[in-house]
């Protein structure tokens, strides 16, 4: 018999039996941000396979190594055996039976800020950013309005589930060390167009912030899918053609609101609020409410009906042109 072996064997078990009892029981699902090795022990050791998570996919979340988890217990399917352990920083959980920071289902239901800015404006103080820079009157952003984010509300509820590591990297604006997103290559490519933040990793720092919050949706794809479906309507709309066609003019607020009314039923116009910044007042950013469920195939007009009222904020403001460089 082979001793060195047979000790070998006999220690990883013991490690690896240690490690399952010592996990507190937890439920949900995981959702891995990036590509991470899939243990039979928090310890890593030996194993006969490459079991790993893949970005995006939500896992069956089974336990954790101790309340303030460093490690989380899933299921991968065709793994052997079926339970591995997963590093924290990997991802993040969503789930009532969690007690790590704030699952989705404890948050208020269904309530979220749709953050839509006018690019040129934007850049008026931000020009150094990459988006910025390239910004010419010819690309989509120059006579659209552009996805800042999707927001749960209230907005104290950010950073759900999210690795502490992450949070200060965000905080810190060091965004390109933040994980990419997992999307399509539709779904990037229609983010790219009504999002020229993503050359400053914008997408990054909103789904750590904002979209591991997100009720409607429980993969990075349909929560910024769903995003770019809501401002595909408004720019379908007769608020966008109210700003295309003032380009280097002024607008009113009660035009404003009169055009949300036009486009999304009486009372539309009443669910935003109007940004501005400068002696001139330029017109930076809507923030529109939204209530109910964002599914695959949302109605922003349905949404905005029945979100709560709110001061229109700004009276009038410039409609900025891309400036010359």
């Amino acid at each position: 018999m082979n001793y060195a072996a047979f000790a070998a064997s006999t220690l990883f078990s013991l490690i690896a039996a240690s490690s399952a009892l010592a996990q507190t029981p937890a439920s949900g699902t995981f959702l891995a941000r990036e590509a991470c090795a899939a243990t039979r022990s928090i310890h890593g050791g030996p194993s006969a396979d490459d079991a790993a998570v893949a970005p995006g996919k939500s896992y069956t979340l089974v336990g954790k190594n101790k309340p303030e988890a460093t490690h989380y217990l899933i299921e991968v399917e065709g793994a052997d055996p079926l339970r591995r352990w997963i590093a924290a920083d990997c991802g993040s959980i969503d789930g009532a039976g969690t007690t790590d920071g704030k699952s989705r289902s404890s948050l208020r239901d269904a309530f979220n800020l749709l953050a839509v800015s006018w690019q040129p404006a934007f850049c008026e103080e931000h020009q150094s950013k990459t988006e910025c820079a390239s910004q010419t009157p010819n690309r989509f952003d120059a006579t659209n309005l552009t996805l800042h984010g999707l927001w749960p509300q209230p907005r104290r509820v950010e950073y759900c589930n999210v690795a502490s590591s992450y949070i200060e990297l965000d905080k810190n604006g060091e965004w390109d060390r933040l994980p990419p997103v997992a999307l399509s290559a539709a779904t990037l490519a229609s983010l790219s167009r009504v999002m020229p933040g993503t050359m400053s990793h914008l997408e990054r720092h909103e789904w750590v912030r904002h979209g591991s919050c997100f009720r409607g949706a429980q993969t990075q794809e349909a929560y910024f899918a769903r995003a770019v479906a809501l401002v595909s309507q408004l720019n379908a709309s007769r608020v966008r053609d109210l700003f295309a066609e003032n380009i280097g003019g002024t607008i009113t607020a009660e035009q404003i609101k009169q055009a949300f009314d036009e486009s999304f039923g009486v009372g539309a116009g009443d669910r935003v609020q109007v940004s501005c910044r400068g002696s001139r007042r330029a017109i930076v950013e809507m923030t529109i409410g939204l209530v109910g469920e964002i599914g695959d195939t949302p109605s922003l007009a349905e949404l905005i009906a029945a979100a709560p009222t709110t001061r229109i904020g700004c009276p009038s403001g410039s409609v900025d042109r891309v400036a010359t460089r």
